[in-house]
């Protein structure tokens, strides 16, 4: 992940939280390849997508930090609940420069990338206004995918493409090993979260080629 690609864009708050968000994964031992993978992955699908869920380049910072952090509780406590470890760790962190509110939209986007889908029994969600909510929710289908076609922790799938109309979402997914059924089928798994938010449903279709060359 180059840094200079990364930081394009933000503002001088965010590259010092960002690079907090880094030192974090770092201590927190994730796994680089993986996780800057995902990244990649769903801020291409968030691309993808903008003019269907219509967010600004502050929800992609939001995506950006959960995406880097979803996985910082798999070395602290098993992969099990990690999902929900690392969202204890974002909220309690001294090492991030967020503010509470954020904590709350950021870790609950790591939160919900596995496993339960939003809900208002979850305090962390229930605290959030109803804007913050369906941000949080779109934002976290995203992650979900993403993790998903990462799957087997192999980067088989290297590039995105979606197209959408009234009923349907479909991903065009770029594919430099085969196979990757395990991939598709955690993605579709992990779509439930996007076809609820977005009412539509999720199609996932492979194809050979198109090698992610760098960040951009």
């Amino acid at each position: 992940m180059k840094k200079n690609n990364i930081l394009r864009g933000l503002d001088e708050n965010q590259k010092n939280e960002l690079s907090a968000v880094l030192k974090l994964a770092k201590q927190s031992h994730f796994e680089p390849k993986h996780t800057r993978h995902v990244t990649h992955l769903a801020l291409e699908i968030y691309e993808e997508l903008h003019n269907l869920h219509r967010l600004d380049a502050h929800e992609r910072y939001f995506l950006l930090c959960a995406a880097l952090l979803h996985d910082i509780g798999v070395h602290t406590e098993g992969p099990y609940a990690h999902h929900k470890t690392s969202l204890n760790i974002i909220l309690k962190s001294p090492i991030l420069q967020f503010s509470q509110k954020d904590r709350l939209i950021v870790g609950s986007i790591a939160r919900y990338h596995r496993r339960a889908l939003p809900s208002s029994k979850h305090d962390h969600f229930k605290a959030l206004n109803k804007d913050e909510q369906e941000t949080v929710s779109i934002l976290s289908s995203i992650l979900r995918i993403a993790d998903g076609l990462d799957y087997s922790h192999r980067r088989r799938i290297q590039r995105v493409r979606a197209n959408f109309d009234n009923k349907k979402i479909t991903f065009i997914c770029y594919v430099r090993k085969f196979p990757v059924k395990k991939e598709i089928k955690s993605a579709n798994k992990k779509s439930n979260l996007m076809s609820q938010v977005f009412k539509r449903e999720i199609r996932f279709k492979t194809q050979q080629g198109e090698y992610f060359i760098g960040w951009s």
